[in-house]
């Protein structure tokens, strides 16, 4: 006996079975959920001798700079960091929860986490929320298999790259990656790359800004440059605006007497004096 499994699958291609299902609610009044729209710039690459991740500091509400040194990079293990991106609560506490568990798998196991681990956890427990926890990561590390990045979804899917950006300053920042970025770089010279990537993110979207942070991840350790850069410095003024007295003339001066007197008497409304000093 032949099972005919194919009848069960779904036509491959676009569906479009929907379309007039959702135009008659929103005919009807429905309102449908609207995407969040965040500002960031995140990078992450891979060097000669392990990873370099990056981030901008600003943080905003609506159109308000909440926060203008923000931290956005996090910490999950000493062989691994996580750039966030997207909602700040968010990403803190997915990290947090992570790290944590990266913690108790090192305990267990008495070995160094790979990066792959902390790549299922933070995947899995973004697809179980199905988008709803605002979080687009850049996961970099280094573990006995050798430097690795990967780029996380709000949805939990996940690519393993050799340089990666995210969040809404990273089409800026890919074209600087895409322009320069090349294999066995020294960290001199990743570390200038990344940057450029998000010097370009802050200067070219108006969600990204303030200063640069980086995180370099070797074999033996991270170590993280906190505001390694400031891209948008404030200007200084150049010159003195302060004038001598008697620089401008006085064309003509008034002078009025007035007679200051210390207690006035107000009548209050039951009919008795008030005497207020």
């Amino acid at each position: 006996m032949s099972i005919d499994i194919a009848r069960d699958l779904p036509n491959p291609g676009f569906n479009f079975e929907n379309c007039k299902r959702n135009q008659l609610l929103l005919q009807k009044g429905f309102k449908p959920p609207k995407a969040t729209s965040t500002g960031t710039t995140i990078v992450g690459i891979i060097y000669k001798d392990g990873v370099i991740l990056g981030a901008d500091t600003r943080a905003t509400s609506g159109p308000i700079v909440a926060n203008k040194n923000c931290e956005k990079i996090h910490y999950l293990a000493k062989n691994m960091y996580c750039c966030g991106a997207g909602t700040a609560a968010d990403t803190e506490m997915i990290t947090h929860l992570i790290s944590s568990n990266l913690e108790l798998h090192r305990l267990s196991t008495g070995r160094i986490v790979p990066v792959v681990a902390a790549r299922t956890m933070l995947s899995q427990r973004l697809f179980q929320h199905q988008g709803h926890i605002s979080a687009a990561l850049v996961l970099g590390g280094v573990d006995n298999t050798g430097p690795h990045i990967y780029s996380i979804s709000p949805h939990g899917n996940t690519d393993k790259v050799p340089y990666a950006t995210m969040g809404s300053g990273c089409l800026a920042a890919m074209s600087v990656f895409e322009a320069r970025w090349k294999p066995n770089m020294d960290e001199e010279e990743g570390k200038k790359l990344v940057r450029d990537a998000i010097a370009a993110g802050i200067f070219n979207d108006l969600g990204s800004g303030s200063n640069v942070d980086l995180c370099v991840i070797k074999k033996d350790g991270a170590q993280y440059f906190r505001t390694y850069d400031e891209a948008n410095k404030k200007g200084e003024r150049s010159l003195d605006y302060s004038y001598k007295q008697g620089t401008t003339a006085v064309l003509e001066t008034k002078v009025h007497k007035f007679d200051v007197i210390d207690s006035v008497v107000m009548p209050s409304t039951s009919g008795e004096a008030m005497d207020t000093a």
